[in-house]
């Protein structure tokens, strides 16, 4: 059970009344307790496929489906853009790869533990 919030008779600190209505501390403690968290791989199945339409002819490798907060989304996309020798980014919350690179990227989201899954042709 919760102990009642009380409040001080008096303190000398500017902005001590200003609480969280949630946890009732000051500064807040509740963005601490719920800051996202990544699946493991070993519970997520990353979908890879190879698109040319609307990119200009250019092929590119995309993976999708990943679960990940957007800083390990940027780790993840950093390391395959170094195996594959090759640019990337991220976009919509997919990990885009210059070039046809499926076989390699698979390769490696199997050597990190995902499992993968090739969509499309």
């Amino acid at each position: 059970m919760k102990s009642p919030k009380r409040n001080p008779v008096y303190s000398t600190r500017p902005g001590f009344a200003d609480r969280c209505p949630r946890c009732g501390a000051n500064p807040c403690r509740c963005r601490l307790r719920t800051r996202p968290r990544s699946l493991p791989p070993e519970g997520q199945t990353a979908h890879i496929q190879r698109e040319k339409k609307g990119r200009g002819g250019k092929t590119v490798t995309v993976v999708r489906n990943l679960q990940l907060t957007p800083t390990d989304l940027e780790a993840l996309t950093r390391q395959l853009k170094e195996t594959c020798g090759a640019g990337g980014a991220v976009k919509d919350g997919a990990v885009e790869i210059q070039g046809d690179q499926r076989d390699r990227v698979a390769a490696e989201l199997q050597r990190m533990g995902y499992k993968t899954k090739f969509i499309g042709g």
